[in-house]
């Protein structure tokens, strides 16, 4: 699973720690767990730095340079990914990218700052799941066109990258859409909610925050958006049935 944001509290730290030690043993002693990893970073660095990419480019499109300013409207890896998140995704198989900083008084008057935070929110996972589609029709293609290609082994490694880098963006997408804090939900919800319940929310996020730690540490994560990915999944594998089928 993946996220975009980092944390701070020392115990969330030695957490993080263990998991990193835990896993980068896991890693080292199974062998075909460690391919797959290795299979998956190019997945990891496209749907991080376009996630953020995608957060920037809205803000920027809004009306607001901070994240021009920063240096982060650039498709640059370098520039999205946080240290302790980007070393979790490759030992844990979760992490975060370096969140896109804005100042949403700076956005067009034309739009509120409640719907601009929305829409800022909404384009990093909307962008996931964009390059997910995209993917899918690359693969469909490939199989459809170049099956004597995916017979060498450049072919069999490209067609592994391509699947983990559309799971992996469905994932980013659909997790970062749970409404609750830190994640993209939770701002684009406030958008939505009546004046004393965005109140509410906001004067709890602490709680809230905690909710999201729980979700996050145990399989409720995987009940909360497993039918969604689902969902998603099976849209993708029906494009690729019917690309690969004119291919026939």
């Amino acid at each position: 699973m993946f996220f975009t944001n980092s944390f701070s509290n020392p115990w969330m730290m030695i957490l993080l720690i263990w998991l990193i030690v835990d896993n980068i043993s896991y890693y080292f002693s199974n062998p075909e767990a460690l391919w797959a990893l290795i299979l998956s970073i190019p997945g990891i660095l496209i749907a991080i730095t376009f996630h953020e990419y995608a957060h920037a480019l809205a803000a920027d499109k809004l009306g607001d340079d901070t994240p021009r300013r920063e240096g982060r409207l650039t498709l640059n890896p370098l520039k999205h990914l946080d240290p302790i998140g980007a070393i979790l995704l490759l030992t844990a198989g979760f992490g975060w990218g370096k969140p896109v900083q804005i100042n949403s008084n700076n956005f067009n008057r034309t739009i509120s700052i409640r719907k601009g935070n929305a829409i800022v929110s909404l384009a990093g996972p909307a962008m996931n799941i964009a390059l997910a589609i995209i993917f899918s029709i690359i693969y469909g293609f490939l199989n459809a066109f170049g099956t004597s290609f995916l017979l060498t082994t450049a072919g069999s490694v490209l067609n592994s990258v391509i699947i983990y880098t559309i799971s992996i963006n469905v994932g980013l997408g659909v997790f970062n859409l749970i409404p609750l804090p830190p994640l993209d939900g939770s701002k684009i919800l406030l958008a939505f909610l009546p004046s004393k319940a965005r109140t509410w929310y906001m004067n709890h996020e602490y709680i809230l925050y905690i909710i999201f730690i729980i979700v996050w540490v145990t399989p409720l994560a995987g009940l909360i958006i497993t039918p969604a990915i689902d969902f998603i999944n099976s849209g993708l594998l029906k494009l690729i049935n019917m690309i690969i089928g004119l291919g026939a």
